[in-house]
């Protein structure tokens, strides 16, 4: 994972950020740190930005 403040929590599903996969990473637009669990990222699952509302896929 990404250095930085520690996320731990999926910014699309909310569950822990434990397991394979798993990625931290800052918002391209505001530099928020946020995470996604591996299962989300290899879905496509869509996220929000929670600081400046950047959407992602």
């Amino acid at each position: 994972m990404a250095e930085g403040k520690q996320v731990s929590k999926c910014v699309s599903c909310k569950v822990n950020l434990t397991g394979e996969g798993a990625a931290q990473f800052k918002c391209p637009i505001c530099g928020e740190d946020m995470g996604r669990c591996g299962k989300c990222r290899q879905q496509s699952n869509p996220y929000v930005c929670p600081k400046c509302g950047f959407q992602g896929p």
